[in-house]
């Protein structure tokens, strides 16, 4: 155990100064990746003159922990297990399909077509939401909730440091889980002490006023990275002694994620509801409310952190104290969701948008 604390303890360290590091050569060396024409779809909250370079630090430093734990602990639970192979392959297509979009602005069709891709690789290498006996409607689960996640968090990068902190508040309860069910040894806890550490080093030029995004390379191999280990860790947790064996991996999801599904869901529905094409950018999203309603781009960051740092707080009380799952769990946890959802959906529903 004192082994595996000095490992990461170091291991963190120097991932947040490489994130620093190589960020910084980044914003030197690169001024155009990521920077949209004037005619395009997608819409930022502040000045468009500024790089989307940030995921490929990312993706270095994530493929550097799979190193680190190859040569430190144990190669064979990296090199001889299909599952991990599989969400290998998915993060680096994410991480391409990313790339090409900053690069190139992909059509939607094909940016679909490649998430769904990314799904099918989980699903057919071992990662799957095992939710119901009907396996096709498992299939069905798994890759709305991968192509679900992967959108989320791209939407979601619209305003300075919002998707980072999100992300390292999303990896920190899923930590949190991995410790209480005894895997902080594995090669997946490794990958998450990297990626969260890249994301703290990149937050320092992420936060406002920023000075570059993560871009949809960050965006798209954090919402498949993100969407299989919460498969793996939420959703196919094991199940509670309790009744309502369910109930508790489908609403541990929900609360880890709730920023980014309530943001998706209430812009999707909103536009919908007036018209517009869900798939077209604009400055209605839940962050652009907050600001419209008089709060400044720090302090929306601020709420969005807030809120996920009390889902990380509703996560050590379940997984620390909720050891038998009962009915009256299920409403509290049920009651809060839709109570944070109805807030957030009314107050962009509320204020006009450009």
């Amino acid at each position: 155990m004192s082994y595996h604390i000095w490992v990461y303890g170091v291991f963190v360290l120097v991932c947040i100064l490489f994130s620093i590091l190589i960020n910084r050569l980044f914003l030197k060396f690169v001024r155009t990746l990521g920077i949209r024409n004037q005619n395009d779809t997608v819409i930022r909250w502040g000045s468009q003159s500024k790089p989307a370079v940030g995921g490929f630090s990312f993706y270095i430093i994530f493929l550097l922990s799979i190193i680190a734990y190859s040569i430190f602990f144990d190669s064979n639970q990296v090199f001889l297990s299909m599952e991990f192979i599989g969400i290998l392959l998915a993060t680096m297509l994410g991480f391409l399909l990313g790339l090409a979009d900053d690069a190139y602005n992909t059509q939607p069709f094909l940016k679909f077509t490649t998430q769904v891709t990314c799904g099918v690789i989980l699903l057919v290498t071992g990662s799957e939401i095992s939710l119901s006996y009907v396996e096709p409607l498992n299939y069905i689960i798994t890759i709305l909730w991968v192509v679900g996640i992967m959108n989320s968090l791209n939407m979601l990068d619209n305003m300075d440091a919002i998707t980072t902190t999100v992300s390292i508040s999303i990896i920190l309860c899923i930590m949190v889980v991995m410790i209480y069910h005894h895997e902080f040894d594995s090669v997946y806890f490794m990958m998450m002490i990297g990626v969260i550490s890249a994301l703290t080093g990149f937050l320092y030029y992420n936060w406002h006023p920023s000075k570059m995004y993560m871009g949809d390379t960050g965006s798209q191999f954090l919402g498949v990275f993100l969407a299989a280990i919460g498969i793996k860790y939420l959703w196919n947790a094991d199940p509670p002694s309790g009744e309502l064996i369910s109930a508790k991996n489908l609403l541990l999801p929900l609360i880890v994620f709730i920023m980014p599904i309530i943001d998706t869901t209430t812009v999707v529905i909103n536009r919908i509801m007036k018209g517009n094409s869900p798939f077209i950018g604009g400055k209605d999203h839940t962050t652009h409310a907050l600001a419209y309603l008089g709060l400044s781009d720090r302090q929306v960051a601020l709420v969005f952190w807030f809120m996920t740092l009390i889902s990380l707080l509703l996560v050590i009380i379940i997984e620390k104290f909720l050891k038998e799952w009962k009915d009256i769990y299920s409403i509290l946890f049920s009651v809060y969701f839709v109570l944070m959802f109805s807030v957030f959906f009314y107050a962009a529903k509320a204020v006009k948008s450009d």
